[in-house]
């Protein structure tokens, strides 16, 4: 889940700021400077090794320790100012505005310089450092953001709106500066100038995030204009199942009632995490989260920045730190619950499982209208072959869709197939064609159904037309390939069965199913050498329970039991 969704271009403006930050200090080149390598202190360079390949691997507390340690050998090098900036940046220390000063030609140092004179109250010295930027990179649009702001910070408003008014009615970024436009003109009570830039944000954007929502629905409600607010609720609630969890009504009181940015502190915090987000949905990974890093350091409890560097770092593997920064999530925070989702999937990645189904749980008690949380307990549980489970899970979240909708087939899929492994087959076959019903096209409810069809023998022949549709709508799907196969295989047409699961084996050649289909094929067509061979290489691959030993036995004898019955001829 990204909590912005700002145009494309905005990634593109600052894909240049990397490059920037090179050639003003900070560094992008992968070999480090002369410097380093003209100096005698082994010492320094050991710890600017060790910081280098902490920061590839997102370990931003080694990096920090040791690009600092290097630093204090080696205090002048300017490569080392500015990797230990960055990592300190990425690390939240407070060494970074140390760093900073050092740095006056670098854009990010001087974001934090004017983040840390607006906590002060020197909105003269931010907006003496703002009008120095350079408009190129970030500063493009962090730049006229930040500005407003700062004049906002200096009590004046009518000069940060007409900052931001060009911008918001006819710059390309429209939506993200009317929404700024519409924040600053809210704190300083003016809800008809609040209003207007609010529909322009409204208007303009492609499409409803939670930021934008929770500034929005408040300004409305001040203006007068409830039935809006709800409306833009209830549609982002609809527009992500995570954020389902917002349309609570406790959670609907907060934001009809309350302010998303309640300073011009928080305003310029919002602006860098607006970036950073839109930056980190278009994959410019480290830049995203040091944007992030830098609205954390102005807001602490900052709920989108906290989920933003929590999921990089859950990315990187270091999963205690990011389950740390989810817990400093207040539990009265909007996205509380949300981040107990995300907590929850990352317990279950440290195989802290019985953690992750107890965090659910509770999650389920809290929320008793919300579908999401027993849900994804649903799944966990089914990834841990907990089928019995897994399907008493999705029976509580499929009781709270209310009237299901064809949204919903997912749930219906994934309920089909605990039960199915739980051996309840026709609850299963009910959810399956449920699913069917809520998604006619879904190749691979397709799939689930007509393979476990041709397995039991029924229906062979809509199973095979079901199963020929989804290798059309998924051609290169090695196991809907199979699928195929194995209808044909089990109607006797031997010869197109081969094609069709070589062609599987091909896609998926580790997979052990699809190899044993291919070796059962090969022997009825009398390749019992090649048989064998398919036998042996499934062996060697990861089986369903059970299944080792039947192709043991199919190794040592063949195919004992009679062979399928022949297709009918078409007449």
């Amino acid at each position: 889940m990204t909590t912005f969704a700002w145009p494309r271009r905005i990634a593109l403006l600052t894909a240049a700021m990397l490059a920037g930050c090179a050639a003003n200090g900070a560094p992008s080149a992968d070999s480090p400077s002369p410097g380093l390598f003209r100096r005698d202190s082994g010492t320094a360079f050991s710890h600017y090794l060790v910081g280098r390949f902490a920061s590839a691997e997102g370990d931003t507390a080694t990096a920090a320790d040791n690009l600092l340690a290097a630093l204090a050998l080696d205090p002048n090098e300017p490569e080392l100012i500015g990797r230990a900036f960055l990592a300190t940046v990425m690390d939240g220390r407070s060494d970074a505005q140390r760093l900073a000063r050092r740095m006056p030609d670098n854009q990010l140092a001087q974001f934090l310089l004017i983040g840390a004179d607006a906590q002060a109250g020197r909105w003269d010295q931010a907006q003496t450092k703002l009008l120095a930027l350079p408009k190129q990179g970030a500063a493009q649009i962090l730049q006229p953001l930040m500005l407003a702001w700062v004049l906002a910070g200096r009590g004046q408003t009518d000069a940060a709106l007409n900052t931001l008014r060009p911008l918001a009615e006819n710059g390309r970024l429209r939506s993200l500066n009317a929404l700024h436009a519409a924040m600053i003109a809210d704190i300083a009570n003016r809800p008809r100038d609040a209003e207007r830039y609010a529909r322009i944000a409204v208007e303009t954007s492609n499409e409803p995030n939670l930021r934008q929502v929770q500034a929005l629905a408040g300004i409305f409600t001040r203006a007068g204009r409830q039935v809006e607010a709800m409306k833009l609720i209830e549609e982002l609630a609809a527009s992500n199942d995570e954020l389902g969890l917002i349309a609570t009504p406790e959670a609907r009181r907060k934001m009809l009632g309350g302010r998303a940015v309640a300073s011009p502190v928080e305003g310029i915090a919002e602006a860098e995490l607006a970036l950073g987000s839109a930056l980190r949905a278009q994959g410019v990974g480290d830049l995203s989260i040091v944007l992030a890093r830098l609205a954390l350091s102005l807001r602490p409890n900052f709920s989108p920045a906290l989920l933003m560097i929590a999921e990089a770092t859950a990315e990187d593997k270091h999963y205690d730190a990011a389950v740390a920064l989810l817990e400093r999530i207040p539990r009265d925070d909007l996205l509380a619950p949300v981040a107990d989702l995300r907590r929850a999937a990352i317990l279950d990645r440290m195989d802290k499982t019985d953690e992750a189904i107890a965090l659910l749980q509770k999650l389920t008690e809290a929320e008793p209208a919300a579908p999401t949380p027993p849900s994804r307990l649903g799944d966990m549980l089914r990834r841990r072959m907990r089928f019995a489970e897994a399907a008493a899970a999705y029976d509580t979240a499929i009781s709270r869709l209310g009237t299901p909708t064809n949204e919903d087939w997912p749930l219906f899929y994934a309920r089909g197939i605990a039960r199915e492994r739980s051996g309840r087959w026709a609850d299963a076959e009910a959810d399956l064609k449920q699913a069917l019903t809520l998604a006619p096209e879904q190749p691979y409810v397709l799939n689930y159904l007509g393979y476990t069809w041709v397995d039991q023998g029924q229906n062979l022949e809509t199973a095979k037309q079901m199963l020929e549709r989804a290798a059309e709508l998924r051609p290169q799907d090695g196991n809907i390939a199979d699928s195929v196969g194995w209808a044909l295989y089990r109607l006797g047409d031997i010869k197109g069965a081969i094609a069709w699961l070589e062609k599987a084996v091909e896609l998926e050649s580790q997979n052990a199913t699809i190899n044993d289909h291919l070796g059962d094929a090969y022997w009825r067509a009398g390749r019992q050498l090649e048989a064998r061979y398919q036998w042996f290489r499934a062996l060697g691959q990861e089986l369903e329970p059970g299944e080792g030993p039947k192709i043991e036995a199919k190794l040592r004898d063949g195919l004992t039991d009679a062979p399928p019955a022949p297709a009918p001829a078409k007449p």
